[in-house]
């Protein structure tokens, strides 16, 4: 198993490589360059991954110099199955918590795929990531950015068709390329 330090590397390579070298998110470079994206890595239980949620909705409560929050997780959750149903539950959690409105969440995991779409598709690579990977974002930051953008609804296709331009050999090249870096 990998350090935290390691884990961390690799997911900011990931990010720096995968999600703005590829254009995935356009609002991500900002952030990197700002130094204004929190990584923590999490290894508890269900409920302590659960409680270390809550405890990063409060960090960037308290943290307004923090934009957004990576919560990577390199073990529990290898099952994509079984991360779908702790984003379920981290969702319900945040709604309950009245985080709904305040903070989005999104979702990556290694093994990401799409509903209806078969695993080796490329485009699932626009959601894999080197672990499994909860992404709070804030929803007020979200809203001012896609106020400069031009059909922000057509990002979600515009990474699906370079994906699948790129190939499967070539996003994995990419994904993998991420977890060499030490």
């Amino acid at each position: 198993m990998c350090t935290d330090e390691v884990v961390i590397s690799q997911t900011r390579e990931w990010v720096s490589t995968v999600v703005i070298g590829d254009n995935f998110c356009p609002f991500a470079r900002k952030e990197m360059v700002n130094n204004t994206i929190r990584y923590v890595v999490c290894s508890h239980s269900l409920d302590d991954t659960l409680m270390a949620l809550m405890s990063e909705c409060k960090n960037l409560d308290d943290t307004p110099a923090t934009e957004t929050t990576l919560l990577i997780y390199p073990k529990g959750f290898d099952d994509f199955q079984t991360f779908l149903e702790l984003v379920t539950l981290a969702d319900n959690l945040m709604a309950g918590q009245d985080y709904e409105g305040t903070y989005q969440l999104a979702s990556f995991h290694p093994d990401y795929c799409f509903a209806g779409s078969s695993e080796d598709d490329p485009a699932n690579y626009t959601n894999r990531s080197p672990y499994p990977t909860l992404h709070l974002i804030r929803e007020e930051s979200i809203e001012r950015v896609l106020q400069d953008v031009q059909n922000p609804e057509k990002i979600p296709e515009r990474n699906v068709r370079y994906a699948r331009e790129k190939g499967l050999s070539a996003m994995q090249a990419r994904l993998s390329a991420c977890l060499k870096v030490r």
